[in-house]
């Protein structure tokens, strides 16, 4: 990677990490087994989201739970199913929509901890395993299908649910589908493509058509890109376990900024809070922590559709 500017180097800190009581020392896991190699697996720590009072939200999809941790850093469990969530988005005031791996969308109520179907599967055929999600302002969900695609398998796929519960393949191509996140015009997507060990670009066009997809970034490493997020100037940030790094780019996919994790190397994904939304928080999966950093400038609002 040759950058006419090298990009500027910070660390993060430690927000929080999981209470040893919520950890599962000595537990196996069918999802740990397939998906961290047997590795001793407490927890896996995914999918964070504030909600609109400042309380940030995890799943652990080793375990099948949900979390809410307060701004003081202190976590309560939210819900527990026999299931294995990714992704999280707020639905409305009360429900998260999850990326369940095993079940597919579900929808978890905050306030009762009761987790229902929201989309299992089209026309009785399940998906191969959902990863992440991301609603743009007209309600319309971009979820992404990655399953054990890869190089391998370049079958993993990118949908979009409309509001009237039209369900359009937008793509079936994709080495391991992962992160989505919207420009802030929402005229491109950004799609991680993590066993592409890339991001690529996906044009959105106005008849709902996608068009000239290309590989807006590259990185390198033992296991690429996972999630993402935007801010309001337009730069992606591109959490990369293995390297344990946040990327910050810019409009031509330069890093303008490295953030370095303070423990562990699987940054996974990201989410802004705190006053103005300009701290960055990561989940840092393997040490089963979460670490936050300030940027100069305050990540895109997130949509919820409707009511």
């Amino acid at each position: 990677m040759f950058l006419l500017q090298p990009p500027e180097v910070r660390d993060t800190e430690v927000f929080t990490r999981l209470p040893d009581r919520f950890r599962r020392a000595g537990v196996r896991s069918a999802w740990a087994d397939a998906n961290r190699g047997g590795q001793a697996t407490d927890s896996f720590l995914e999918g964070p989201v504030f909600d609109a009072s400042g309380n940030l939200y995890v799943s652990d999809i080793a375990f099948g739970r949900v979390f809410r941790i307060d701004a003081r850093g202190e976590w309560a469990l939210v819900a527990e199913w026999e299931g294995e969530p990714n992704g999280l988005k707020f639905l409305n005031e009360r429900e998260l929509v999850v990326t369940d791996y095993r079940n597919g969308l579900m929808a978890c109520d905050v306030t009762t901890g009761t987790v229902r179907p929201y989309l299992d599967r089209r026309n009785s055929e399940r998906f191969k395993g959902v990863n992440d999600l991301v609603f743009d302002s007209h309600g319309n969900l971009y979820f992404t299908d990655q399953g054990q695609t890869g190089l391998h398998d370049p079958t993993g796929r990118l949908y979009r649910l409309r509001p009237n519960g039209q369900l359009d393949l937008l793509l079936s191509n994709v080495p391991s589908p992962n992160g989505v996140a919207l420009a802030p015009d929402e005229r491109v997507l950004y799609l991680a493509v993590t066993r592409g060990n890339q991001v690529w670009r996906v044009p959105l066009l106005p008849d709902g058509s996608v068009s000239k997809v290309s590989a807006f970034f590259t990185s390198y490493g033992p296991s690429g890109p996972d999630g993402l997020a935007v801010d309001d100037t337009g730069r992606v940030i591109v959490a990369n376990p293995g390297l344990g790094v946040a990327w910050v780019l810019n409009h031509r996919a330069e890093p303008e900024i490295v953030l370095r994790s303070c423990t562990g190397t699987s940054l996974t994904n990201l989410a802004f809070g705190g006053p103005a939304r300009k701290t960055l928080y990561c989940t840092e999966s393997a040490t089963g922590t979460v670490l936050r950093a300030t940027l100069d400038f305050s990540g895109v609002p997130l949509h919820r559709p409707a009511p």
